[in-house]
C-alpha cells in the first residue's frame, strides 16, 4: 500500500511497511507542518492578489496559522486558498492602497476587507467557503477593554450600548469626565431608581428637545410642554 496525503494540511500519511530509511524524515516534516498550522506566521505580498500554496508533504505558505497580507494594491485583490481545505486563520490586512481585499476559496465565497479596513480578522475555511469566526461567536463576556486613540474611531458601535444592570453604572467619574456630549433629544428619568430625587423625593420623566429658537421640555408623565427662557448675552 502506498503513502497517502491528508485532505487539509497535506501531511504524508505513511502506509505500514513503507519508507524504510526515510520514515523519520517524513515524520519530522509532518511535525513541522503541524507546527506551522498551529503557530506559524508568514508575510505574503498580495500586490496583484495571491494564491496560497498547499503542496503535498512540504511546508507551504497557506498552512500558516497567521498570515500578514502586504504590498501596495492598486485595485481590488483576492487572496485564494484551494477548495476542500479545512483550516483556521488569523489574517492581517497590512496592505496600502484604498482597495478591497477578499480572502476566499478557489470556487467559493470569502470575507472582504473594505477599502479603508486595515485590520485583523479571525477566519476559517469549512472546505467550501471562508467565514469570519468572531462574528459567529454570539455574545462576548470580557473584563475591562482599553481602546487606542478615540479620535481615530477606536470604538465604533452599530447598535445600542446598554448597561448590564439598572441604576448601577456611571458614564465617567468625578475625576475622569467626558469632555463633550453630542446627542439628539435628551431623555431624563429616575422612575427606575429605588428612590426619588434628593429635593422632594419625587420621580419624573422628562425630554429635552431642540427648536429653532428655543429649547423645549416635555413632561412625559403629564404630557405638559414647556420652553426654557433664554436671555441673549
Amino acid at each position: 500500500m502506498a503513502n497517502t496525503t491528508s485532505a487539509s494540511l497535506k501531511l504524508t500519511v505513511q502506509a505500514t511497511g513503507e519508507n524504510s530509511g526515510t520514515w523519520g524524515q517524513i515524520t519530522n516534516t509532518n511535525l513541522l507542518i503541524l507546527e506551522q498550522a498551529i503557530g506559524g506566521y508568514d508575510a505574503v505580498g498580495v500586490t496583484s492578489g495571491a494564491t496560497l500554496t498547499f503542496s503535498n508533504g512540504v511546508l507551504s505558505n497557506g498552512k500558516n496559522q497567521v498570515i500578514k497580507l502586504t504590498g501596495t494594491i492598486t485595485s481590488n485583490v483576492d487572496v485564494v486558498i484551494p477548495d476542500s481545505i479545512e483550516k483556521t486563520y488569523i489574517v492581517e490586512n497590512a496592505t496600502t492602497g484604498a482597495f478591497t481585499v477578499t480572502f476566499k476559496t478557489s470556487s467559493g465565497s470569502g470575507i472582504t476587507w473594505s477599502a479603508t479596513d486595515k485590520g485583523k480578522k479571525i477566519l476559517y475555511s469549512d472546505g467550501t467557503n471562508i467565514l469570519e469566526g468572531v462574528t459567529s461567536t454570539g455574545d462576548i463576556t470580557t473584563g475591562n477593554i482599553t481602546s487606542g486613540d478615540i479620535t481615530s474611531g477606536a470604538i465604533t458601535g452599530s447598535g445600542h450600548i446598554i448597561p448590564g444592570a439598572n441604576d448601577t453604572y456611571d458614564l465617567g467619574t468625578s475625576v475622569a469626565v467626558w469632555r463633550n456630549i453630542y446627542t439628539g433629544d435628551l431623555h431624563l428619568s429616575n422612575q427606575l431608581k429605588s428612590q426619588g430625587n434628593i429635593v422632594d423625593g419625587s420621580k419624573g420623566n422628562w425630554t429635552l428637545q431642540e427648536g429653532k429658537n428655543d429649547i423645549f421640555i416635555i413632561n412625559n408623565i403629564s404630557g405638559e410642554k414647556f420652553k426654557i427662557k433664554l436671555d441673549k448675552v
